[in-house]
């Protein structure tokens, strides 16, 4: 009989956006289902994605075309076989979703999509809800989520670490059976006992101090599962969106890439274009050159920002496509139909993570990881834009086949795990050291591992990192465990972990780019981290 501190479900599902929900929504006929999200459920990467979906939707494109296109943006890193099984069912899942109540915006007077275009993109492919897309995505997937018997949401409950046989100094090959999991209210921790775990939590753009994501994106997924003892690969390839808002308090608002594809242009501090001495597709060069660029310029002018101009566009269609963002600028104070808008680069997208093929199928049995959590060969060392929701939904479908499948004999409704143990840990009295520790990390990052990098650099920040590390670890142990420490812990290591794979490898290839090793070398390869 299990013990009061433990749940028992057949799946578990760690993080509530578009992979998480997709994968609850297949699974759920066979079998109970919890998902655990660290904040309201609709706190995910997803509900912030502005620009949309892209997938094979109109007789002008093929997926020959995606298909290159995402390999091209991928800097030879992509793995083909993935990026043909991905693109190839994008279409069957965009159905889906629009049949599952997510409303595409079509053109006016026409049953027909209205698809937008994105830096990197050779053909009108993305489908979009408005600019806010992935709010929309998410305000479906959820309501569908709340009709299911089989489906338990739990809030605020955040995930501490894995459990897994190797964990538990049990023989045999290394499984997953489920979750110790914080409540931030009582401050209890909990047991999940599953047959499948899914790592859903998305990417780690906290880690920096400016980055366009919402303060739940700490990394957690990845760092549970490096210390599990999964293989972690490609984590310097960190994708900086090149256009946010420049303001104090706007924390880093993300201007779509669409603005670009409907024509914005970027203006240097003089008033000039200049993405056009940069490359050949200008505004809409693929996301790695436009953030180098603007860095570049920023650097060599001395300015604090670029500008992002549309106003030559008609001031009507700017606010009925871009409502949302029009709106938001307006709070801060600036027209965007009437004049350029200030803007920065910020850290955006993780493209490496837990090494995961197209199934999502992991190297911890009973462990599957889906969207930006997750590593799958995709988006090689660079993201073509609105690749990433349509390959958490396809991966979460295919994860969803393969956990049916695993579910089977993998766990006893009367295994029970060891209660979580705190031994004699008191109650922190000095959470100024874990504010302090969080700043410092991400200040670090951003001066020492941003867009543009070197070997010193990145030797200073691993130095300081591992001395933040012993400081983390010896507070994670003497002192209860808080929802802020485990982010700060997570947060420590993944930044640890994206400078090791940032000084592994001796290029510049897409979003990594270091002055000491300015071109790429013949052959590609990946950097793979696995825990001792």
């Amino acid at each position: 009989m299990a013990n009061a501190q433990q749940r028992d479900f057949d799946f578990l599902v760690i993080g509530s956006g578009i992979a998480g929900l997709s994968f609850a929504l297949k699974v759920c006929r066979y079998g109970t289902v919890a998902i655990i999200t660290k904040k309201k459920s609709a706190e995910s990467n997803t509900n912030y994605a502005q620009g949309g979906i892209a997938a094979v939707m109109s007789a002008e494109d093929s997926f020959e075309s995606h298909i290159q296109d995402t390999l091209i943006a991928g800097a030879g890193l992509c793995k083909e076989d993935v990026v043909r099984a991905v693109v190839s069912e994008g279409p069957t899942i965009v159905r889906e979703l629009a049949e599952s109540g997510v409303h595409f915006t079509e053109r006016e007077n026409v049953r027909e999509y209205d698809l937008g275009k994105e830096g990197g993109h050779t053909k009108r492919r993305v489908l979009h809800a408005g600019d806010i897309t992935g709010r929309e995505i998410e305000r479906a997937l959820l309501a569908a989520v709340s009709v299911e018997k089989n489906i338990t949401v739990f809030e605020h409950l955040l995930a501490i670490d894995l459990i897994t046989t190797q964990k538990l100094h049990q023989s045999g090959l290394n499984r997953c059976l489920g979750a110790y999991v914080l409540d931030e209210f009582s401050g209890e921790v909990i047991a999940f006992a599953v047959g499948v775990t899914l790592l859903a939590t998305g990417g780690s753009g906290k880690v920096y101090l400016y980055t366009s994501n919402p303060d739940i994106a700490s990394g957690d997924g990845v760092a549970m599962a490096y210390r599990a003892g999964a293989t972690i690969a490609n984590m310097e390839f960190i994708q900086f969106h090149p256009t946010c808002l420049y303001h104090p308090e706007a924390k880093s608002f993300l201007i779509s890439e669409a603005v670009r594809g409907e024509g914005a242009v970027l203006l240097g501090k003089d008033g000039q274009p200049f993405m056009k001495k940069y490359h050949p597709m200008a505004d809409l060069a693929p996301r790695d050159i436009v953030a180098r660029a603007i860095d570049a310029e920023m650097k060599r002018t001395g300015v604090d920002c670029v500008f992002l101009d549309i106003t030559h566009k008609d001031a009507d269609f700017v606010r009925k496509r871009f409502p949302n963002i029009h709106a938001k600028c307006l709070e801060y104070g600036f027209d965007m139909t009437k004049e350029p808008l200030p803007i920065v680069p910020a850290a955006h997208y993780q493209c490496g993570g837990v090494v995961a093929n197209v199934d999502g199928e992991t190297d911890i049995t009973g462990l599957l990881a889906a969207g930006e959590v997750a590593c799958t060969g995709l988006h090689g060392a660079n993201r073509l834009a609105s690749n990433s929701l349509l390959e958490a939904v396809v991966v979460a479908e295919r994860a969803a086949r393969k956990a049916m499948l695993q579910k089977s004999g993998v766990r006893s409704q009367e295994s029970e795990l060891p209660s979580w143990q705190s031994g004699n840990a008191g109650n922190p009295d000095e959470l100024v050291v874990v504010t302090h520790n969080w700043d410092e990390i991400r200040r670090l990052m951003w001066d020492y591992v941003g867009i543009v990098r070197t070997d010193k650099r990145l030797l200073r920040a691993r130095a300081r990192i591992q001395n933040l590390q012993r400081e983390i670890n010896q507070f994670y142990w003497d002192y209860k465990v808080t929802p802020d420490l485990i982010e700060l812990r997570n947060l420590a290591l993944v930044a640890e972990l994206i400078v090791e794979s940032a000084l592994q490898r001796r290029e510049s290839r897409g979003l990594h780019y270091t002055l000491d090793y300015p071109h790429a070398l013949p052959a590609a390869y990946d950097t793979v981290l696995r825990k001792a």
